[in-house]
């Protein structure tokens, strides 16, 4: 206790002020462009994003479990939200913002229920490389939904494989002044992180690429009507092509309308949103745990819990669903954040920017955001992601594959299932017995107050870790752990992760854990990770 309360008293606001106003200010630079791209994207008005974020800085921040992660809008998310507002307004967008809206409500009281009854492990039931399938096939549609925006032209296709087949014919009718903007900006988004030199190197390529987007398409008169001729061909420009904000900018948000909280379609963007949302969180907030300099562990459930809260919030307020938001959150870091005071102050930057320059935020173009979000739908779905999943093994490229391509032919909760069902197909095919797919048998052996050994008797898989991770739970952070593994058969890559995860848990709290395994488990793959079976 005394060592939490050193703790609490380096971080106090009076010690690290300075240095917490500055990084808040740094990382609302990042995150003003990105809200509203993702909010456009998502069929919201584009100042939903930045309330969310403001929820997340000045109230969230306050409540919240982890330390030094940013909280707003994702881009991850951009896909269920945008489908909540096509198929809850079936073509109507105000109303399907507004039924979306009450269904951010439902999914954030969802959130706080599973934080109050501690799923904060509830990211352990998904495999691994079903979540990293899921975040694939999200960041493929953002890429394919953007690149119209970026080449200033429309799709007539609405879904996403037709949509792809219409790339050739979208890239012919491009309009040239439009994709120019749009190229620089995206060329600004990748090649200015490479670049190491001091002063370049502090600029946040976000805030960079909205600057010259919005001097270029002030130079061509894009806030004006008017056309001009290119290759025999006439193309337009006009404020379509630019965040359009009014005088008063919080004018353009709706309240939540809740008339369809019964049907069907309305408990699906529910439950999607919250599933999305709270995985995507929970990653996010375990894998800023292991960027923080100084070594903090994230209370999940509390952190569930304040997220939740926030999503409330922001759907009865007009804004977009929140999470954890990983890009920025490391941003936040490598800046030199310290504490959660620089999660609030970025919330306050934004805040007085949207009262002070919503004239300067109307003359963005589209075209920009859209770069960012290219690049960031790139990045997850990145062919090193594939490549990091196939050296795992055949079997998690496979659960991966098929997550993918079900998410793109159906919706994100029908793609998730077929990787979880993939997946225990799989364990079945090798012989794990059906009733500890959710169960794990287990002997606990305690030597002495801070020193147990764990005797695992079945198979220790993704769907049974809930199971394992209850039998465990009251050891004292700082303990010596020994996990014997010499009577399971069957290890998989999500329990093998896990395992990982918590010996550097059980390091960073003084205290130790220990895997061991028969010599004759043999592992799928050479990876460190791969699923291991004892060989007979």
């Amino acid at each position: 206790m005394e060592s939490d309360a050193k703790n609490d008293s380096q971080f106090a606001l009076s010690k690290i002020w300075s240095n917490e106003i500055v990084t808040g200010f740094q990382v609302s630079l990042i995150a003003l462009p990105l809200c509203l791209g993702i909010s456009i994207a998502s069929g919201f008005p584009p100042i939903a994003g930045i309330v969310t974020a403001i929820i997340g800085g000045l109230l969230v921040s306050r409540i919240s479990g982890s330390h030094i992660t940013i909280n707003g809008p994702a881009a991850g998310l951009i896909v269920v939200i945008l489908a909540g507002v096509e198929k809850l307004g079936h073509g109507d967008a105000v109303l399907g913002y507004k039924l979306t809206l009450a269904a951010i409500v439902c999914a954030g009281i969802l959130q706080i229920l599973l934080g109050v009854f501690k799923v904060g492990k509830l990211s352990t039931f998904f495999p691994v490389s079903a979540v990293h399938g899921m975040l694939a096939a999200i960041g493929v549609i953002i890429l394919v939904k953007q690149l119209p925006v970026l080449l200033g032209t429309t799709a007539q296709a609405h879904s996403i494989f037709g949509m792809i087949k219409e790339i050739p014919s979208m890239i012919s009718s491009a309009n040239p002044l439009i994709l120019l903007i749009g190229f620089i900006s995206l060329l600004i988004t990748i090649v200015l992180p490479m670049i190491s030199i001091g002063v370049v190197k502090k600029i946040p390529a976000p805030i960079l690429v909205v600057v010259i987007a919005g001097i270029m398409g002030t130079a061509i008169g894009l806030n004006s009507d008017s056309s001009y001729m290119f290759n025999n061909k006439e193309f337009h420009l006009g404020s379509k092509y630019l965040v359009m904000l009014p005088k008063n900018v919080f004018a353009s948000l709706g309240f939540p309308d809740f008339s369809q909280v019964l049907s069907l379609e309305f408990i699906s963007v529910t439950f999607s949103i919250a599933i999305v949302g709270s995985l995507e969180s929970l990653l996010s907030a375990a894998a800023i745990d292991k960027l923080d300099p100084y070594k903090r562990k994230s209370n999940l459930n509390k952190d569930l819990l304040a997220v939740g809260v926030g999503t409330t919030i922001a759907g009865f307020l007009g804004g977009l669903p929140m999470i954890a938001e990983i890009v920025r959150s490391s941003a936040n870091i490598n800046n030199g954040a310290k504490s959660g005071w620089s999660n609030f102050f970025h919330g306050m930057f934004l805040l007085v920017a949207v009262l002070l320059i919503p004239g300067l935020i109307s003359s963005i173009p589209l075209t920009a955001l859209a770069a960012l979000l290219i690049y960031t739908g790139y990045r997850l779905a990145s062919p090193q992601e594939v490549l990091k999943i196939s050296k795992i093994g055949l079997d998690q490229l496979c659960i991966f594959t098929i997550t993918l391509v079900s998410v793109l032919a159906t919706d994100l909760l029908i793609g998730i299932a077929a990787g979880i069902l993939t997946k225990i197909v799989l364990h079945v095919l090798r012989q794990v017995n059906i009733m500890h797919l959710f169960s794990c048998q287990v002997r606990v052996m305690k030597k002495n107050d801070k020193s147990y050994v764990v005797e695992v008797i079945s198979p220790l898989v993704f769907s049974n870790l809930l199971s394992f991770s209850r039998s465990i739970a009251y050891f004292p952070s700082d303990a010596t752990v020994t996990i014997d593994l010499t009577k399971s058969h069957f290890i998989d890559h999500s329990a093998i992760e896990f395992l990982h995860d918590m010996q550097r848990d059980y390091g960073l709290n003084g205290g130790s854990l220990t895997v061991k395994e028969h010599m004759n488990h043999e592992p799928y793959t050479k990876h460190v990770l791969s699923a291991r079976r004892l060989k007979t």
